[in-house]
C-alpha cells in the first residue's frame, strides 16, 4: 500500500443536471456501463496505483453510494486500507452543508488530517477514465510542485465549459481562467507574454482544460483551506494560489468525460458498445471493479443483438436490440424493439407483478429509442418511447425528457399502450 497519499474522492453537490437519475441516489452512485457505477472508475484506479486510504465526501442522496462501497470494496483489516464515505454533517464550527469542492475537503478535513499522508490526490466521483494515478503523482514529486493538476487537449466549444490555462513551455501554470467565452479565449491567445502557451498544440482541440484532478502536497492543501475561504478549487482556490504556490499540469491525452448531464451520460453509455470504442471497461492489467453479485449468465431466445452491452441476470426473448447498453437483471418480452437506448436493469426479479401494474422491465410489443430506463422501472406492452415530437425538454406523467432523451425514473410505470 502506498503511504504516502491519500485520495479524496468528491461526491459532487445536487446533481440537478442528472436528475432523475439523481433523484435517489448520489452522483457517484450512478449505473454505468450495464454492471457498474461511476464511483467504481476512480476508486478503481485508486487500488490499481495502491492508493487504499480513500475518502469519498457527499452530501445528497448517500445511502446507495454507502451500501454499494461497503458491499464492493471490503479491504484487508490488516493492511490499513478503507475506502470510506464522508457525508455532509453538522457540527458546532461548522453547522452549514458543504458548498462548494474546497469547501467540502475543508469541512471534512477533521476526519482527514490525521491520517499522515504526504500528497492528497484529489478526484472527482462522476468522470469517465482510467489513468494510472502513480504517473500523475510520480510527476508531482518530479517537479517538485505544490500543486499538480491533470490537464486534457479540448476543442474551443467545450473550453467555454471548463477552467483552461496558461502555461509556459515546462509545463508550470501562469494563468488560469474558469470557463471563458469564445471571444475571451480569443483575447487571450493574442495576448499571450513571451514565453508562455494556452495552446495544446493539437488543431482539433486546441486548448488545455482542467480535469478536475489534483494532487496537493498536504502542507499546501491545509494552508490554502485555512487561508482562503474560498468555496470551489476551479473558482476560486486554484487561480488564487497561481502568485504564491508552484502550480503545474499534467497532460492526460487518453479518454476522458464528465458525465455531469443526461446527455453526456446518454453519450457515454451508448458509445461503449461500438466497435473501437475510446472507452471500455474491461482491462487485461487494470479492470474495473464493482460489486460481485453471483448472477447466473444472460439467456437469450431467438434475439437479434448489435453493438450492445449485456449485463448477466437478464432474461430477453425474441427482440431486438441495437446499439444500447442492457443492465442487471433486465427483462425484455417478444416483440420488442430496443434501439440507442440505456437500460439500468432491476434490483431483483420478481415472480408476480403488484395488482394493477405492468411487470417489472420490458413488455411485450414495446419499442424504445434514445431512451434511459433506470432501475426497477415498468414499461407496459405496445409503449412507444420515441419521442415522436422531437422534445427537448419536458416533464411527463411517468417519464421526463432532457436534451431529446426520454428518461423513465428509478421505479417509473408507463402504462400499456403510452406513445411518447
Amino acid at each position: 500500500m502506498t503511504s504516502d497519499t491519500l485520495a479524496i474522492i468528491l461526491g459532487g453537490g445536487q446533481g440537478s443536471r442528472l436528475f432523475p437519475l439523481t433523484a435517489t441516489r448520489s452522483k457517484p452512485a450512478v449505473p454505468i456501463g450495464a454492471k457498474y457505477r461511476l464511483i467504481d472508475v476512480p476508486v478503481s484506479g485508486c487500488l490499481h496505483a495502491d492508493i487504499r486510504r480513500i475518502f469519498v465526501l457527499t452530501q445528497f442522496n448517500s445511502a446507495s453510494l454507502n451500501r454499494h462501497i461497503s458491499n464492493t470494496y471490503q479491504l484487508d483489516r490488516f493492511s490499513g486500507g478503507f475506502v470510506e464515505i464522508l457525508a455532509a454533517e453538522q457540527t458546532p464550527d461548522n453547522p452549514n452543508w458543504y458548498q462548494g469542492t474546497a469547501d467540502a475537503v475543508r469541512k471534512a478535513l477533521r476526519h482527514i488530517e490525521p491520517h499522515e499522508a504526504d500528497y492528497y490526490l484529489i478526484l472527482a466521483g462522476d468522470h469517465l477514465y482510467r489513468m494510472d494515478y502513480t504517473h500523475l503523482v510520480a510527476a508531482h514529486k518530479t517537479t517538485g510542485a505544490d500543486i499538480t493538476i491533470a490537464a486534457q487537449p479540448v476543442a474551443p466549444d467545450t473550453a467555454t465549459q471548463m477552467g483552461i490555462f496558461l502555461f509556459d513551455r515546462d509545463g508550470h501554470i501562469v494563468a488560469f481562467e474558469e470557463k471563458p467565452s469564445i471571444d475571451r479565449l480569443s483575447q487571450i491567445n493574442r495576448s499571450i507574454p513571451s514565453g508562455a502557451t494556452f495552446a495544446s498544440h493539437n488543431d482539433q482541440q486546441p486548448f488545455m482544460a482542467s480535469m478536475g484532478v489534483y494532487v496537493f502536497s498536504r502542507r499546501v492543501l491545509l494552508d490554502i483551506l485555512e487561508r482562503e475561504s474560498g468555496h470551489d478549487f476551479g473558482r476560486e482556490l486554484i487561480p488564487g494560489a497561481l502568485n504564491s504556490y508552484s502550480v503545474w499540469q499534467y497532460l492526460f491525452r487518453d479518454f476522458w468525460v464528465d458525465v455531469g448531464t443526461i446527455e453526456s451520460f446518454y453519450e457515454a453509455n451508448v458509445m461503449l458498445g461500438r466497435p473501437l470504442a475510446p472507452f471500455r471497461f474491461w482491462d487485461l492489467t487494470r479492470p474495473t471493479y464493482t460489486r460481485l453479485r453471483h448472477l447466473p449468465g444472460s439467456r437469450l431466445t431467438d434475439c437479434h443483438v448489435d453493438d450492445s452491452i449485456l449485463a448477466e441476470g437478464s432474461f430477453l426473448d425474441r427482440c431486438a436490440i441495437r446499439g444500447s447498453v442492457v443492465g442487471l437483471r433486465t427483462l425484455i418480452q417478444a416483440g420488442s424493439t430496443v434501439t440507442n437506448s440505456v437500460l439500468l436493469g432491476s434490483d431483483f426479479y420478481e415472480e408476480h407483478p403488484p395488482d394493477g401494474l405492468p411487470p417489472l422491465g420490458i413488455g411485450r410489443d414495446v419499442v424504445i429509442n434514445r431512451t434511459i430506463v433506470d432501475k426497477n422501472a415498468r414499461i407496459g406492452d405496445g409503449a412507444r418511447l420515441v419521442n415522436e415530437r422531437n422534445v427537448e425538454f419536458e416533464d411527463g406523467d411517468g417519464y421526463h425528457i432532457r436534451g431529446g432523451i426520454i428518461v423513465v425514473p428509478k421505479g417509473g410505470v408507463i402504462p400499456p399502450g403510452t406513445i411518447v
